[in-house]
């Protein structure tokens, strides 16, 4: 069982940057695929980013791509999410979610976290 806490989210303007983080429980951390999901009321759940066990390869949604970049740090149970450049229709509430590593970062993902807002003003 593993249980993720997001954190940093908040209210951010046009153009800026916030760092989205992902606390995991367990020892097991470094065996597990991670990735960040998104959701608005009005659209479906939203693959973000995702990050193989070991941290050697990122995927990215083409939304994202060149504007975020997912990290983690085995050490500290923690993967990241750095945003920069927002917009507007980067609002939502950003999910943290896990899988048992594998040769695939393609879901579905087990565990995951209660999210955390994203706010961008225009």
């Amino acid at each position: 069982q593993v249980q993720l806490v997001e954190s940093g989210g908040g209210l951010v303007q046009t153009g800026g940057s916030l760092r989205l983080s992902c606390v995991a429980s367990g020892r097991t951390f470094s065996s597990y695929d991670m990735a960040w999901f998104r959701q608005t009321p009005w659209k479906e759940r939203e693959f973000v980013a995702a990050i193989n066990w070991h941290g050697s390869f990122g995927y990215y949604s083409d939304s994202v791509k060149g504007r975020f970049t997912i990290s983690r740090d085995n050490a500290k149970n923690t993967v990241y999410l750095e945003m920069t450049s927002l917009k507007p229709e980067d609002t939502a509430v950003y999910y943290c979610a896990a899988k048992y590593g594998t040769n695939s970062l393609d879901g579905p993902y087990a565990y995951w976290g209660r999210g955390t807002q994203v706010t961008v003003s225009s």
